[in-house]
């Protein structure tokens, strides 16, 4: 497996490159997530919103969707999660008809699939905070998965955005990580199977204990570090 200092290496090297002049370097883009105590502080309601965000941008023009949100806020009621448990087809016909609101019957109908989710995470660990800031980084591709299985429509780069949103320590397989992990010999293809997976995670266990960095920084410098 490549020294996770050779990509590093080269992810700087590329930024130089890119940015002449500039003294900062690549360190002072690389995100900080936040600790496990604040992510397990933040209230239910704001992980349902972030989570209705990114399904909503997947698609669609995300400063569309960024422009229409407080719409967004006011027709989900701050997204309550007791109110959207409930979610019945009459809400689902008045949403379809909100102004402001992108009409997309399956995105809105995920607010009431997705509220019972977190919904299910507070019977086990008190709070959807508390949920995930239990899942070490050890697991993190489990946590994705979780998420694909449990959630509605949180599968893939969708739910990764909204953790690493929320502060949750979050890789994102965007195309630019993608290309790095096989550019640098982790994967051959796309991380579908159980196989790439695995070796992904394999690797990002690897690439934490050498590097000391976490998984939002490693996935930030991977997408730096290719053409």
């Amino acid at each position: 497996m490549t020294p996770f200092v050779d990509i590093e290496a080269r992810a700087k090297a590329r930024h130089a490159s890119q940015s002449p002049g500039d003294e900062k370097g690549l360190d002072a883009l690389l995100l900080k997530p936040l600790g496990q105590a604040e992510v397990a502080a933040i209230p239910d309601e704001r992980w349902l919103s972030q989570m209705t965000r990114c399904i909503f941008e997947a698609g669609f023009n995300w400063d569309l969707i960024d422009k229409r949100w407080p719409q967004f806020e006011a027709a989900f009621d701050g997204f309550d999660i007791t109110r959207w448990v409930f979610m019945s087809d009459d809400d689902l016909d008045d949403l379809l008809k909100a102004p402001g609101l992108v009409a997309n019957a399956q995105k809105i109908r995920s607010v009431g699939e997705n509220a019972r989710f977190i919904s299910d995470m507070g019977k086990t660990h008190g709070s959807a905070g508390a949920w995930f800031a239990a899942w070490s980084p050890e697991r993190y591709i489990e946590l994705c998965l979780e998420l694909k299985m449990r959630g509605s429509r949180l599968g893939g780069a969708t739910g990764q955005r909204m953790m690493r949103r929320m502060g949750v320590d979050a890789l994102i397989l965007t195309p630019g990580v993608v290309k790095a992990l096989n550019h640098w010999g982790t994967i051959d293809g796309e991380p579908t199977s159980k196989r790439a997976l695995a070796q992904v995670q394999a690797a990002l266990d690897e690439w934490r204990q050498e590097s000391g960095r976490g998984l939002t920084q490693i996935s930030q410098i991977l997408a730096w570090s290719v053409d």
